[in-house]
């Protein structure tokens, strides 16, 4: 695996940052909660020395990591399942943010944070096995064969998510796109740091014990696509070196 000092940092988000116009609702959240929610701009230094710890103010346990969590529901369907971790997610698309914001009642949980930009400007900046649980879900497929590179799952990207996972941590990469899925598992099972944890391939068509559908997955199901569930975890560092 690369050393991070020698990485190329790239602070590139490809796609929409806005859609439609925004009602009072929405902005509301982010002259309220967003301010004191999103992660500190001047702590995210991509020098790989971030604790967690520091983004919370606080000691913490277990830690998720939601890369474009588009309108958050599974980041809020796991926050209510546990209630002891804390959450982080990253999402550009200011439209879905706040969408996940706007779903918290008075008072606002203090075990979450966000960043509204390239979720690798916050994994670059954070220590090696900072995170627990990875979650990567229904990216953008990116067709077409030019744009592949701009895949949130390629080479040295996981390189990036097999530093800041804990060892035994896990990923989990979904997607409805036949191709993309082929694509995901393929180049994650060329990193030497993950195992996929599927003991057949059918076995990666059947959900996460315990996972809730969220619309998009099941707009897709209507329209006959089929949801592919690819798990793998962090091989220890001993094993892995």
């Amino acid at each position: 695996m690369a050393d991070s000092a020698d990485q190329i940092k790239v602070k590139r988000v490809y796609g929409r940052r806005m859609g439609r116009p925004m009602h009072k609702a929405r902005l509301d959240v982010l002259d309220t909660i967003l301010p004191v929610r999103q992660i500190d701009s001047a702590i995210l230094t991509e020098k790989s020395d971030l604790k967690v710890s520091e983004i919370f103010g606080r000691d913490v346990g277990k830690v998720h990591f939601e890369i474009g969590f588009g309108s958050g529901e599974h980041l809020h369907y796991i926050m209510s399942q546990h209630p002891d971790d804390v959450f982080i997610g990253a999402e550009p698309y200011i439209n879905g943010m706040t969408t996940f914001l706007k779903g918290f009642s008075d008072p606002v949980p203090d075990n979450f944070r966000v960043h509204a930009d390239d979720a690798l400007m916050v994994l670059n900046s954070l220590e090696k096995a900072s995170v627990d649980f990875l979650y990567i879900l229904n990216p953008d497929p990116w067709p077409k064969s030019r744009h592949h590179k701009r895949r949130i799952v390629n080479e040295s990207n996981l390189d990036v998510y097999a530093r800041v996972l804990k060892d035994g941590g896990v990923m989990l990469q979904t997607t409805d796109v036949d191709e993309l899925a082929d694509w995901m598992l393929m180049q994650t099972l060329k990193c030497k740091d993950f195992e996929w944890t599927a003991e057949t391939f059918d076995d990666c068509k059947t959900a996460p014990n315990g996972w809730m559908a969220t619309r998009y997955e099941n707009k897709g199901k209507d329209a006959g696509r089929t949801q592919t569930y690819l798990s793998y975890r962090r091989i220890p560092r001993t094993r892995a070196s």
